[in-house]
């Protein structure tokens, strides 16, 4: 396989850091961008010195001349606790930051993967999910700069695909976790599991009724790299469809910390989606591809991980080592990726 010289926008945040791990894994050449308003040099700090791997600190609402083979946009802060602390900056980093990078897949042929959200579909009145779904979103609303923002850059990808023929990629991502995240972040995730550890109250909004579903990050991280490898566009929904209430996922928690924390609750946020469960149907017909690691066996690593970002003694898993794979679901590394590929001129098919 012929290394490709690959940007990661947000390289250094949750979700780019592990995709940045499995490109190297695969021999490509890494340039992450990263202003590290939320992300973490600790992420990518293993990476420093690698001969493949390059970090150039930068906010994307600036452009910047790239020259890559193919460019995956992460660069957006991604909870309601980050991308809320700033929102006029929230809504430049979707629609100016995919534009900076549309600009570059145009300019060089490269193919661009734009990580795109649930919270597309707003507070959803069709469920579980569909693609086809247009969403029901409060423009005017808290989380809107985020909402809104990512409605625009998709918006802004398939401008470009009609009118220039850019190459995109757009995934729809659900919940997801895993170690990495960053306590504090405001993920119900890593809230629950930090708050569990530290033996704080546990906080649930409402009466804790309202559904997620969790997908951990190395599937998720595989589907990914399926569809930035496919002849499909987009956008996919890419997320666990097994759906899980707030209430459940904090008992879990409480049983696998072994914590005695209280549950306690406070009225629900501003536009709070009540369920919040991917159709995955696509994903699965398209890509062959849809999450394997059980939600325990998952939040088990996420515990082990945050247990020793906390510096609260030993754990009881190798914390960074991956969940194994059942055998036969794994997906091949890319071959990649974009101008020097043959997928230039093959077309885009949904």
């Amino acid at each position: 396989m012929d290394p490709r010289d690959v940007i990661v926008a947000g390289g250094a945040g949750f979700l780019g850091s592990h995709l940045v791990d499995r490109l190297i894994e695969a021999g490509h050449r890494i340039r992450v961008l990263d202003n590290f308003s939320t992300g973490s040099p600790d992420n990518i700090a293993h990476l420093h010195g690698h001969r493949r791997f390059t970090l150039t600190v930068h906010d994307v609402i600036r452009p910047l001349p790239l020259d890559a083979d193919g460019l995956f946009n992460f660069a957006c802060p991604a909870s309601p606790e980050h991308y809320q602390r700033d929102p006029v900056h929230t809504t430049l980093s979707s629609v100016l930051g995919v534009h900076h990078m549309l600009e570059e897949a145009r300019r060089s042929g490269a193919r661009l993967f734009q990580s795109s959200t649930s919270e597309v579909y707003g507070d959803p009145e069709v469920h579980p999910q569909v693609e086809s779904y247009r969403g029901h979103v409060n423009m005017l609303g808290p989380r809107s700069c985020y909402d809104e923002g990512k409605r625009c850059a998709e918006t802004m990808c398939f401008a470009y695909h009609r009118q220039y023929g850019t190459p995109v990629r757009i995934a729809r991502i659900f919940n997801t976790y895993g170690p990495r995240m960053q306590p504090g972040d405001g993920w119900v995730v890593s809230n629950f599991i930090v708050q569990a550890l530290r033996g704080e109250d546990i906080t649930i909004y409402g009466e804790g009724q309202q559904t997620r579903s969790f997908c951990y990050v190395d599937d998720l991280i595989d589907g990914i790299l399926r569809l930035m490898d496919s002849d499909v566009e987009g956008p996919l929904n890419l997320g666990n469809p097994r759906e899980s209430t707030i209430l459940q996922l904090a008992e879990l928690v409480l049983r696998l910390t072994g914590s005695r924390s209280k549950l306690v609750h406070k009225p629900l946020p501003a536009d709070d989606p009540k369920r919040r469960c991917p159709d995955i149907s696509r994903a699965k017909r398209l890509l062959h591809w849809e999450p394997r690691v059980p939600l325990e066996d998952g939040l088990k690593e996420t515990v082990a991980y945050f247990r020793q970002r906390l510096g609260l003694g030993p754990v009881s898993v190798a914390v960074g080592a991956r969940v194994p794979r059942p055998q036969g679901t794994g997906v091949p590394l890319p071959p990649m990726l974009g101008r020097r590929a043959a997928s230039r001129d093959e077309g885009l098919r949904a």
